[in-house]
């Protein structure tokens, strides 16, 4: 899956700098053409001279060549990659990164480019252990960077602990794992529904639920992300899609929702069922704003149908289908149930007992039950790296179809 690829090797100044010597050789042999991009601090621990041996190019570090005054375009270099992989990477340069300080070719590199960036950190525990390392590390994340977690072991200290930088080997296959799954959901339709659902209870009032839709959309970007074509239904949100591949479809009420994935579901591959959809909605809705009269008000409510039990009661055999459940209590009992119930393949369960898991939030944690019976458990994450997860689970239960 690398043969033919472009990559960015990224090298900063630190003791593990002699890792990239070996990992550009791994890259090589399975011809990749590769590009050493280094800090001045970086040539104090690995000459260029090896690097360039290595990758048949002169190795890049400053934005002009000293005797001819050429000029490196990190712009040009960033749209000829198609991944760009900082290792090792120090703290110094993983906080210039999340900050956006360009002070050094590799930074502005960074900076520029459009393919992915995976980032190995290496330095040592105590450094790695800093909240001020952990904070650039979760912004880079949150801009969307692949972090590649460091080991524990022997450290140059003479301490031992987590900052080893990941050896080539697995940094390799990281990458590779990465290409080789980017495409697995070409030619797949999609279906996935995000956000809340708003029922009318007058022209100014309605019933609703504190979704902000960032799961379902990020879903959506990692369907499309991997070659599918998605068909976005979205309650009302604050959010945009990036992604050519994802058409998006907005409803207001639970019933516009419903009438949506009824026409869309059959021509699909796979759905995600995501939405926070409301389980009721006014009896009548008033037609001029209700005004206050009296200390106490009710409203007759009658139940929406339900999108997910159609979904799963016309699923076919190539179908997959995925639910969610969020709870507040007996979490598993309750998303067992509702798995079974709706016929989902598998289902994504968060609990509002679990800090971080709730509405409104950028991270989330989850547990996924499958039909099997098998249960994977997963720590907090951000919802980028959680719809991943739901990805990869999505993309083996279509092999199986």
């Amino acid at each position: 899956m690398l043969t033919g690829k472009n990559i960015i090797i990224g090298i900063t100044g630190s003791i593990a700098a002699y890792k990239a010597a070996y990992m550009i050789r791994g890259f090589i042999k399975k011809e990749v053409e590769v590009q050493a991009v280094i800090t001045p601090f970086g040539k104090e621990f690995i000459t260029p001279v090896t690097l360039s041996a290595l990758t048949g190019k002169p190795v890049i570090c400053d934005f002009f060549t000293a005797n001819t005054g050429v000029w490196h375009s990190h712009v040009d270099i960033g749209l000829w990659a198609d991944a760009m992989i900082i290792a090792p990477a120090t703290a110094s340069s993983i906080g210039k990164m999340a900050n956006g300080i360009a002070d050094n070719m590799l930074i502005t590199t960074y900076l520029s480019m459009k393919a992915p960036v995976f980032i190995a950190p290496a330095m040592d525990m105590d450094m790695y252990a800093h909240p001020s390392t952990q904070r650039n590390l979760d912004l880079l994340k949150s801009y969307g960077n692949h972090i590649i977690e460091p080991a524990s072991g022997f450290l140059a200290s003479k301490l031992e602990g987590k900052g080893r930088m990941e050896e080539p080997d697995n940094i390799i296959s990281i990458v590779e794992n990465f290409f080789s799954r980017q495409q697995d959901l070409s030619k797949k339709r999609i279906l996935i529904t995000a956000g809340p659902t708003y029922e009318k209870i007058d022209p100014v009032r309605f019933i609703g639920n504190y979704s902000s839709g960032k799961m379902g959309y990020a879903i959506a970007e990692a369907c499309a992300n991997r070659g599918a074509e998605v068909f976005l239904i979205s309650g009302p949100v604050n959010l945009t899609v990036k992604h050519p591949h994802i058409q998006v479809f907005k409803v207001e009420s639970a019933e516009e929702m419903y009438r949506a994935c009824l026409k869309y579901f059959p021509a699909m591959d796979a759905a995600v069922c995501c939405a926070a959809v409301a389980d009721y909605r006014p009896k009548e809705k008033a037609g001029t704003k209700i005004k206050r009269k009296e200390e106490e008000w009710s409203i007759s409510l009658i139940a929406n149908r339900d999108i997910a039990a159609m979904l799963g009661s016309l699923k076919k055999a190539h179908q997959a289908l995925v639910g969610f459940a969020l709870e507040t209590d007996h979490e598993y009992k309750n998303a067992a149930d509702k798995l079974k119930k709706k016929n989902f393949d598998f289902i994504a369960l968060n609990s509002l007992q679990d800090e971080g898991a709730g509405f409104q939030t950028d991270t989330n944690k989850i547990t996924l039950l499958d039909a099997a019976g098998n249960r994977q458990d997963f720590p907090l994450k951000s919802k980028k790296e959680v719809a991943e997860d739901i990805v990869d689970k999505l993309s083996e239960e279509l092999k199986k179809k």
